[in-house]
């Protein structure tokens, strides 16, 4: 069956075009790079016939000492496996559709849930990349079969590593250690790490903590989903387009028939998919060399002679490792071998860093008060990144007030646009509040980029009084039993300006029982508490009148405002 299923795929890959979303393409599997020319050509059919090893060991297996171990295999460095999903489109478990294919279209509930996990994370910090977690899944399939059929514990971590060959320059790009050993257990040369195969010094770049241990773990399927998602998203690609999803995979292994082969199990899982316990292993590339020792298909079974011939020929260029960033939509040029995360393309030129926009975030608060009439003292901030957090200066970024509100930036401009600085910062200019109070949104973005959104909260309050005075010097007087000839006046101002609505309350207080009092109510009670006084639009605000009571003395009456201002007025009843 695998054999008329590579035959079928042959045929229409080749009246395909390279990076065309059918199933078609070349079963490419491990190349050598000495081959190649019309040696390809009068062999290349036959190589379609045979599943070809992925050259992806595990660690504590013996490796190198046994043959046709991946430590002593001769192919090119682009081992993945090559197994095409079926013709067939998958049906729900337990149907009895003909055609039905659940066994394949099972992920490891562990390993999916990494997926899907890294996807949601990305979809809110980068919702301009439009990754979809079944692409991840496509490349997870690729490169270790799932984790070898969801072999990681309950963290998400590998059983044992998964290690891809020892990049000694044998039949592979000579890739000297860069971490010591501390991943790939080799202190001499580097070795892919993980259920996403990472080199070192890539996972150095683009680690990430999926879990939320504190720790970034290239063999944790969450941290190595969600950096694998990153890496895929970076310089701005938008992989909700045919070109920017192909740019993307690309990066990741600069082969034709590695993106087809993914694409492939893309768009087989999109069309329907569902968890498998872990260790279910039937989610394993059957092609040789990922299955687990005794399973079937040994490390070493998929080892070629030397006189096997290089279909690599017809690719773009030589096939990256997953992890290294290849500009999108400039592959290497042939011949010039790039390992991904060697930090050199082969040619002695450091591969690139990420260094375009790849997110807006912001910077301090994310919430602004300010009163009616004044502007706000505080100003929002974003930061606009490169894939691995470096600031990026010499960005627009575009402030925008959004809502039913009177404030505005300088001039009652409703949006501004700010240069990013050399810390990859934007400040919005001053805004004032308007005289409207209530709530409104400032947004961030930068033009021309799917990079998302900042929003920040702002609100205008009612001004408050920090000053509350008399509007007259005149003594207060009256005879007992009298009342007083002037009301009390008093003025609420901010900031020597009037505040006009503002609550104001006045009492003589509990212990002035027989004192001076505003009236009496309805049972004849004398009233010595007054609330809910407003100032008038020029902040002033008369009491009712004042009538001195039956007992002579001086006494004070206080009056705050709302926010706390206040004044006490003497007050003199005369025996």
């Amino acid at each position: 069956m695998a054999r008329i299923r590579g035959r079928h795929a042959a045929r229409r890959a080749a009246t395909t075009a390279a990076g065309h979303r059918r199933r078609g393409g070349l079963r490419s599997a491990r190349y050598r790079r000495a081959l190649g020319g019309t040696a390809v050509a009068a062999v290349v059919m036959a190589a379609l016939t045979a599943s070809q090893a992925p050259g992806v060991e595990l660690a504590g297996d013996g490796g190198a000492d046994r043959p046709g171990s991946a430590g002593d295999r001769t192919p090119g460095d682009d081992d993945y496996a090559t197994e095409l999903p079926p013709l067939e489109s998958p049906h729900p478990p337990g149907t009895s559709e003909p055609g039905g294919s659940e066994n394949t279209s099972g992920i490891p509930a562990s390993v999916l849930a990494g997926y899907q996990k890294a996807a949601r994370s990305l979809a809110s910090r980068t919702p301009g990349c439009g990754l979809r977690w079944e692409l991840l899944a496509g490349i997870g399939k690729v490169e270790s079969g799932h984790a070898r059929g969801g072999a990681v514990d309950k963290d998400g971590t590998t059983l044992r590593p998964i290690l891809g060959p020892v990049l000694n320059g044998n039949g592979f790009a000579r890739i000297k250690d860069t971490d010591g050993g501390r991943w790939d257990s080799d202190t001499t040369y580097d070795r892919a790490v993980g259920p996403l195969q990472f080199i070192p010094s890539t996972w150095d770049r683009w680690g990430a903590d999926g879990n939320g241990d504190g720790r970034k773990d290239p063999n944790n399927i969450h941290d190595a989903a969600l950096a694998a998602g990153g890496y895929l998203c970076a310089d701005g690609r938008d992989l909700s387009t045919g070109a920017g999803l192909d740019r993307a995979v690309l990066s990741y292994n600069n082969s034709s028939d590695y993106l087809r082969t993914v694409l492939a199990w893309f768009e087989y899982y999109r069309k329907g998919t569902h968890a498998v316990p872990d260790r279910d292993l039937s989610v394993l590339p059957t092609t040789p060399g990922v299955g687990e020792s005794g399973s079937g298909s040994s490390p070493g079974a998929g080892r070629r002679g030397a006189d096997s011939a290089d279909p690599a020929d017809d690719r773009p260029g030589k096939p990256n490792r997953p992890g290294e960033p290849s500009k999108p939509g400039k592959p290497d040029k042939p011949g010039d071998p790039d390992e991904p995360g060697d930090g050199d393309d082969g040619g002695g030129k450091p591969s690139p860093e990420p260094t375009g926009p790849h997110a807006i975030e912001r910077v301090g608060a994310g919430k602004f008060t300010a009163v009616a009439g004044e502007d706000f003292t505080g100003h929002p901030v974003v930061r606009v990144e490169t894939a691995k957090g470096k600031g990026v200066k010499g960005v627009e970024v575009r402030f925008e007030v959004r809502g039913e509100t009177e404030a505005a930036f300088e001039g009652g401009a409703r949006s501004a646009t700010v240069t990013t600085d050399a810390q990859g910062d934007a400040t919005a200019p001053a805004l004032g509040a308007g005289g409207r109070t209530g709530d409104f949104t400032v947004r961030a973005t930068v033009p021309g980029k799917k990079l998302g959104s900042v929003d920040f909260t702002a609100s205008v309050t009612a001004p408050r009084a920090d000053t509350l005075a008399r509007t007259s010097d005149v003594a207060l007087e009256a005879g007992k039993g009298g009342k007083f000839a002037e009301a009390v006046e008093v003025k609420a101002t901010r900031k020597g300006k009037a505040v006009a609505n503002t609550t104001l309350t006045a009492t003589f207080g509990d212990e002035e029982e027989a004192g001076p009092y505003f009236g009496k109510d309805e049972q004849g009670t004398p009233i010595r508490r007054l609330a809910d006084l407003k100032t008038g639009a020029d902040g002033v605000v008369a009491l009712p009148e004042l009538f001195a009571g039956d007992r002579p003395g001086t006494y004070t009456l206080t009056l705050t405002a709302e926010g706390g201002a206040g004044v006490q007025v003497k007050v003199v009843v005369k025996g």
